[in-house]
């Protein structure tokens, strides 16, 4: 059912406002609405930019310390609940957070320190690691650097040689070193390297330098540096590995800082969520009307509920002034849904289409109904049913601690399991084979009615039927609509007489199945359906003049063709039915074929066959039954009385990003009234 609405109109003195708002959000049951233009008010200004900036600090702190603290769990092999969302907090910590803004600084504070340490850490260890791959070219050489330094006509240089080029450099080397002017001599290398000290006069430098650099001929860094004379390879390949080595060590450190720091992660999210409440609050703002020392505020709270907002704004310090009204016809009260333990997992699915609006019937106990019946007809199977019904049932129990999206699926899987055992005790399958004693329904393939004359599958008509009787219910729907809102005649009219219309098809379908052997139902069902055409086709129209009667009426008749269509709909009940069937069919067939060959081996194959093909099957028909089951209720079910366009009741303060907000306990709210 939906909740009934009823309309909180409030005047306080500006100053109490925070107060005010805190009272509203801590009974969950108060949703601001937009206040209608009064004289001498204006709308007051808003205030957001340093909450705003704070909180985009506080996300990045957030996704900075979650990143650091998966790196380091993943790196150690350890599992924690630190970075899990959804825990529990309590509403006077969470109120608490007002007061807690110079941890949060502090938190951020050191997160900024060791961020931009890391970023400094890791700059070096990438310097370190390139100094490692230059030295290393050199790590060999126990002559110092210092020796290899010109004279005042002679140029010495040491440098590293591609081997890949060592070959020609050294062909084309031995001809000029015959010259005097250019001398050679290698002193060691690595795999790709090989280093060489070159002596030139300086007065041909220009051939020397020709020959170098078509060698690729790399000009040793640390020979031209102004380094230690004692310095050698050696002994700056070993420096810089311990550089490196600090490096990492440094960086351990900084890691092991910030998963220290993650500790506060829940903290963090915790003061998160408050600021989005703040900023809430703040954007509250747009919808009030303020004068210079008051302001007014609209605000829709459950009938229900309005006692318990009454005592949470009497507990206000403040003065306030305010009474409860009902929603004028303007009014679009948002929609809050009260629907028992069972009903309540159907919502989201009539939610994906459209939430109802507060003033229409809720259609989910009927739509959930259907849903589940015809999602097992698809299934159609009990070893299926009872995969959805256990399947389910886990993973309902694995997430009932809160509401949530998967918690409602798994839900509505295991009651269309429910049914699926049921029409596959009717159908007599179980993993597409026949194991009862007795058959209630006809036989999906083979079994044929022969409707006016035209043999279809029984099962077929079987679909269409059960599509009437939905149809049937959607204009009983249709009838409470009207009458809830004291249209008697609409009822009759739009309602119960197409619902009598739908009685005089089933019947007249009925009868003109041969097997049935109920002629007579023909003439029944044929007269029923023409009479309530006719009544409905002379009062389409009755709210209109004369021309709009006349088209009303002949657009009642036109309807028949849809009808029709949306019967033929149902047709998809079978087809998803028969195709899920038959592949079921083919591989409990093939499978127990091959478990009973008496091979091992191949018994083992028809094992894995039966387990994967029945998977595969089963998860494929889940997808058809849960994507089709739900456009025959939009369309050709909510078609006939649903309204939609509605919002979803959302309180001040009920949603949270990262915790699971407690209501507020009796101790709470009588220490909140004391203080």
């Amino acid at each position: 059912m939906i909740a009934k609405m009823r309309k909180l109109n409030l005047a306080a003195m500006r100053y109490d406002k925070d107060a005010i708002l805190d009272a509203l959000q801590k009974t969950r049951a108060a949703e601001i609405t937009l206040h209608e233009e009064a004289e001498n008010t204006t709308i007051p200004a808003k205030d957001d930019a340093a909450l705003l900036s704070r909180a985009s600090d506080v996300e990045s702190a957030l996704s900075s310390l979650t990143k650091e603290a998966e790196d380091y769990q993943r790196d150690h092999s350890l599992k924690t609940n630190l970075l899990k969302d959804g825990f529990d907090v309590s509403y006077s910590r969470f109120m608490a957070m007002k007061d807690c803004g110079e941890k949060a600084d502090s938190i951020l504070r050191e997160n900024g320190r060791l961020t931009a340490e890391k970023a400094a850490l890791k700059a070096e260890y990438a310097a370190a690691e390139r100094e490692e791959k230059i030295a290393g070219i050199y790590a060999f050489l126990n002559v110092p650097f210092a020796q290899f330094r010109g004279t005042k006509k002679a140029e010495i240089s040491l440098g590293a040689i591609p081997a890949a080029k060592e070959e020609d450099f050294l062909a084309i080397a031995k001809k000029e070193e015959n010259d005097t002017y250019f001398a050679f001599e290698k002193l060691g290398g690595t795999e790709n390297f090989a280093v060489y000290a070159v002596a030139y006069l300086k007065s041909e430098k220009e051939k020397a330098e020709a020959i170098l650099s078509s060698a690729s001929f790399s000009y040793c860094p640390y020979a031209a540096q102004k380094t230690e004379d004692a310095e050698t390879g050696k002994s700056l390949y070993e420096r810089t590995l311990q550089k490196k080595e600090e490096t990492e060590k440094a960086l351990k450190k900084n890691a092991e800082e910030f998963y220290a720091l993650a500790k506060e992660i829940p903290f963090l999210k915790t003061y998160s969520d408050y600021l989005a409440y703040e900023i809430e609050k703040e954007n509250a703002s747009d919808d009030m009307r303020v004068t210079e020392r008051a302001f007014l505020l609209e605000a829709y709270v459950p009938e229900e509920m309005t006692e318990t907002v009454r005592a949470a704004l009497e507990e206000t310090t403040g003065a306030c002034y305010y009474d409860f009204s009902e929603p004028t016809e303007g009014d679009n009260p948002p929609t809050l849904l009260k629907n028992d333990k069972i009903v309540r997992n159907f919502e989201d699915i009539t939610n994906m289409y459209s939430v109802p609006n507060s003033r229409e019937f809720d259609p989910n106990t009927v739509m959930g109904f259907f849903y589940a019946l015809f999602m097992g007809f698809i299934i159609g199977d009990m070893g299926y049913g009872l995969a959805m019904m256990i399947g389910g049932g886990l993973l309902w129990y694995k997430n009932r601690a809160r509401e949530s999206g998967m918690k409602r699926l798994s839900a509505v899987f295991a009651f269309g399991g429910v049914f699926a055992v049921i029409w596959g005790v009717l159908f007599n399958s179980l993993l597409g084979l026949q194991v009862l004693p007795f058959t209630v329904m006809p036989d999906m393939q083979s079994d044929m009615w022969s409707l006016a004359g035209v043999n279809v599958p029984s099962v077929l008509v079987i679909s269409m039927e059960i599509g009437v009787a939905q149809i049937f219910v959607g204009y009983i729907c249709r009838a409470v609509q009207c009458w809830r809102r004291g249209d008697v005649w609409g009822g009759i009219f739009d309602g119960v007489v197409w619902a009598i219309f739908s009685v005089g098809v089933c019947l007249a379908i009925i009868g003109f199945i041969e097997e049935s052997n109920l002629p007579a139902l023909r003439k029944i069902g044929g007269i029923t359906a023409g009479v309530s055409l006719l009544v409905a086709m002379l009062t389409a129209g009755r709210k209109e003049k004369f021309f709009g009667k006349l088209t009303k009426g002949f657009g009642a008749a036109y309807g028949v063709i849809n009808y029709a269509s949306d019967i033929l709909s149902y047709a998809r009940l079978y087809g998803l039915l028969l195709s899920g069937a038959v592949i079921a069919n083919i591989v409990s067939s093939y499978a127990m074929g091959f478990i009973t060959g008496g091979n091992a081996i191949v018994a083992v194959l028809g094992v894995l066959l039966m387990i994967a093909g029945h998977i595969f099957n089963l998860a494929m028909s889940l997808l058809g039954a849960y994507i089709h089951d739900a456009r025959l209720q939009y369309v050709e079910f909510f078609g006939r009385f649903f309204e939609g366009e509605g919002e979803l009741f959302t309180p001040l303060g009920s949603t949270q990003k990262y915790v699971y907000l407690l209501p507020a306990t009796a101790a709470e709210k009588a220490a909140a009234a004391a203080a």
